[in-house]
């Protein structure tokens, strides 16, 4: 009987694997098969609504413009130092990226800290733009400053009077050149919450902390060695120990 039962099962066992050879079925012993996902999205960086970068004028020279840099944002959205200033003869220039006259490199660990561009002519404006070290080009931060002219005056100033919240100065306009001056401009900065109330002998123009006085019609032609006068009252909660003058043509 035992030998009878194991060659029938013999018999079965190869006609049931002909069977599935023949439907081209085969048997599995059970195992996963691996599956691979396809890949995700690249995640996007979202960037706060603020300028990576701001600057502003912080001087000028009759040779250089020095600009005061904060760098806000950091890779990816923003950068890391050290940043150039690119310097442009002109505002196309300067929008096309195209033919920059000077730069100058910040320093290596300084997001806050000024930067100079030397070696400039006088009395020149300059379109400035800002990249970093790797060379991207900062698209927001886009600005100009003017060189100071060569001085052929001098402008000194004297407080006649002072008080807790303002004082009265007058401003003596010498003409230091080797010729005749036919028309000056007495310019400086507040250093504090300075304002200008009143100006005589001279017309005034005031720009945020900038102030530039241009003589009147009465006063602006002085001769080698010649002298003019204007004097101004200002507000203040803090009046200044004195002011510092540039004068030019």
């Amino acid at each position: 009987m035992l030998r009878m039962f194991l060659a029938a099962t013999t018999v079965a066992l190869a006609v049931l694997g002909g069977a599935n050879a023949a439907t081209g079925v085969t048997e599995t012993t059970g195992a996963t098969p691996l599956t691979t996902q396809p890949p995700g999205p690249t995640p996007t960086v979202a960037c706060p609504p603020a300028l990576p970068i701001t600057a502003r004028v912080a001087g000028v020279t009759t040779t250089s413009v020095t600009l005061s840099y904060s760098i806000l944002s950091r890779p990816p959205c923003g950068y890391d130092p050290p940043m150039t200033v690119n310097l442009f003869a002109d505002r196309e220039d300067a929008e096309m990226w195209r033919a920059p006259v000077a730069s100058a490199v910040s320093g290596t660990a300084e997001r806050n800290g000024t930067v100079t561009v030397d070696r400039l002519t006088p009395d020149t404006e300059y379109w400035y733009r800002f990249t970093d070290a790797e060379g991207r080009r900062d698209p927001y931060m886009f600005g100009s400053a003017r060189t100071a002219p060569v001085a052929s005056c001098r402008a000194t100033a004297t407080f006649d009077a002072r008080w807790g919240s303002g004082f009265v100065a007058t401003v003596t306009v010498r003409n230091t050149g080797s010729e005749r001056l036919d028309g000056w401009r007495v310019s400086w900065r507040w250093s504090g919450d300075e304002r200008v109330q009143s100006v005589w002998g001279g017309v005034a123009e005031t720009v945020g902390v900038d102030v530039t006085v241009r003589n009147a019609a009465y006063n602006g032609t002085l001769a080698v060695d010649g002298v003019a006068t204007f004097g101004l009252v200002a507000t203040t909660s803090s009046v200044p120990d004195g002011l510092t003058l540039s004068c030019a043509r």
